[in-house]
């Protein structure tokens, strides 16, 4: 098991799903959990309690939206004040408005960017001056099978997510020389709440584009980022570790 005794940890989106999944993970390491939310609070407090069974008694929520600039740096800075610094960041949150381009609303296109994309910029911008005076830090951003092959539908989504692997390589160029290393996971098809409720039809369809013939488990990604996270990644920069079971080489 990847040990993350003594390191803090900020998982965004980490009520549910992938993020979830990612937070119960490193605090099986051992680690410090902050869990950020946008809203649902039911599901945020189940998250925090399954974290504290895995390992992270000290666990703590923090609501802001990573959208707001000022919302994130506040709740970084009280991270590193009240939970022991900040050593992973795990940029989850993120939200798909699924249209076909002739119809994106402008709205729907800017929200997008936004939360996705300038979200993962504000949190990384805020943990760069924690992490360098730690001499040390693991950054890993969540991508998308479809930031690298497209989608019908989900321009918006799929140019966000191709923008966080842009910015993923550009900023593990400027940080490498700060023993801070920044990576990107890019999940295919998922086994989440979203894809739970399509008709089993439609599940076998998707499952028929995957060499592995299924879809990936929320644990599968998990295990993913927390290996990118932990010492055994050392060497491990600027990368895009594809966890989408064949479906894109």
């Amino acid at each position: 098991m990847n040990s993350f005794q003594g390191k803090t940890a900020l998982v965004t989106g980490a009520s549910r799903g992938i993020g979830r999944a990612i937070a119960v993970q490193l605090a099986r390491g051992g680690a410090r959990l902050a869990l950020n939310y946008a809203g649902n609070q039911a599901a945020a407090e189940e998250a925090l309690r399954l974290v504290r069974e895995a390992g992270s008694p000290e666990a703590r929520l923090f609501q802001f939206d990573v959208a707001d600039p000022v919302a994130v740096g506040k709740a970084v800075d009280e991270v590193v004040s009240t939970m022991g610094g900040l050593h992973i960041l795990v940029n989850n949150a993120g939200i798909a408005l699924d249209q076909l381009v002739m119809r994106i609303k402008d709205d729907d296109w800017q929200r997008q960017l936004d939360v996705n994309l300038s979200g993962a910029f504000h949190l990384i911008r805020a943990a760069t001056r924690p992490m360098m005076k730690a001499r040390g830090g693991s950054i890993v951003n969540l991508t998308s099978v479809v930031g690298e092959m497209g989608n019908a539908g989900q321009a918006a989504y799929a140019a966000t997510k191709a923008g966080l692997i842009g910015l993923t390589k550009s900023v593990a160029r400027e940080l490498a020389s700060r023993n801070v290393r920044v990576n990107a996971v890019a999940p295919g098809y998922i086994d989440t709440d979203m894809t739970a409720s399509l008709p089993a039809d439609a599940k076998q369809k998707m499952a028929e584009m995957i060499p592995l013939g299924r879809l990936g488990s929320v644990e599968d990604v998990a295990a993913a980022v927390a290996w990118l996270c932990s010492d055994q990644a050392s060497y491990v920069t600027g990368e895009v570790l594809r966890v989408n079971g064949g479906m894109h080489m």
